[in-house]
């Protein structure tokens, strides 16, 4: 058996991840606020912005069920507090956001490592984004967290050379983040024309577009060589 854990799998790419995933053979635990009566998983409901609950609640699981054949960690729960200056924002989303983008992957991953030590083959994905290696003004902390996703991984990757592990920017895909960003206040977020325009040209990709080449791309024989990359470039 192959054991999957996602994280966000109640909406969006996380939900489509673990739909693709949830195949004969496959064992798919999700991790999220609520859960999605139309998935079919093991579905934790969990705040993520309280992570040490969850992290603890895996370590417990992986102690008690073994014997995978491969054991992957899709950190992928992200959340986007309200567009606009720094100085600007408020705090508990800036502390809730910075949780559940970084701290609430570094807690799973530390888990995950420790309690799979057995498995043949283990692989961690980190979800991260383009704005994770190019600064936009009007969103400090996700770019702040995916840049640490990102070096995150970097590190892991030296302290776990036998461990596939990769920071992948999934492109621009349609999901309530997009919408969120569009319907900002272009008087706080000064880039909200440039995601209209996006929405506008056809260019946001589906989330079960994107989580089809996401799998894709976890399968490969060569996951894990480029500890940073790009979907696109894949």
């Amino acid at each position: 058996m192959h054991l999957y854990i996602v994280t966000g799998s109640s909406r969006g790419l996380g939900t489509a991840l673990a739909r693709q995933l949830a195949q004969p053979g496959n064992t798919v635990v999700g991790i999220a606020r609520s859960a999605n009566p139309a998935l079919q998983a093991e579905q934790w409901a969990l705040d993520l912005a309280d992570p040490l609950p969850a992290a603890e609640r895996l370590q417990a699981w992986l102690r008690a069920h073994t014997g995978w054949q491969s054991a992957t960690l899709i950190n992928n729960a992200a959340l986007l507090s309200e567009p606009g200056p720094l100085a600007a924002s408020d705090l508990a989303g800036l502390s809730a956001a910075l949780r559940v983008g970084l701290e609430a992957p570094v807690l799973l991953s530390r888990v995950f490592l420790a309690e799979t030590a057995g498995v043949p083959r283990r692989r961690i994905l980190n979800i991260s984004s383009g704005l994770g290696r190019r600064a936009m003004a009007g969103s400090a902390s996700y770019c702040a967290v995916k840049a640490g996703l990102d070096h995150l991984s970097r590190a892991l990757a030296l302290e776990a050379p036998d461990v596939g592990i990769v920071s992948l920017a999934p492109g621009v895909i349609d999901t309530d983040m997009q919408v969120q960003l569009r319907g900002a206040d272009p008087a706080r977020f000064p880039e909200r024309a440039r995601f209209q325009g996006l929405k506008d040209g056809g260019q946001l990709q589906t989330a079960e577009a994107t989580a089809a080449s996401i799998v894709r791309f976890l399968l490969r024989p060569d996951f894990g060589e480029t500890v940073v990359a790009d979907i696109r470039d894949a």
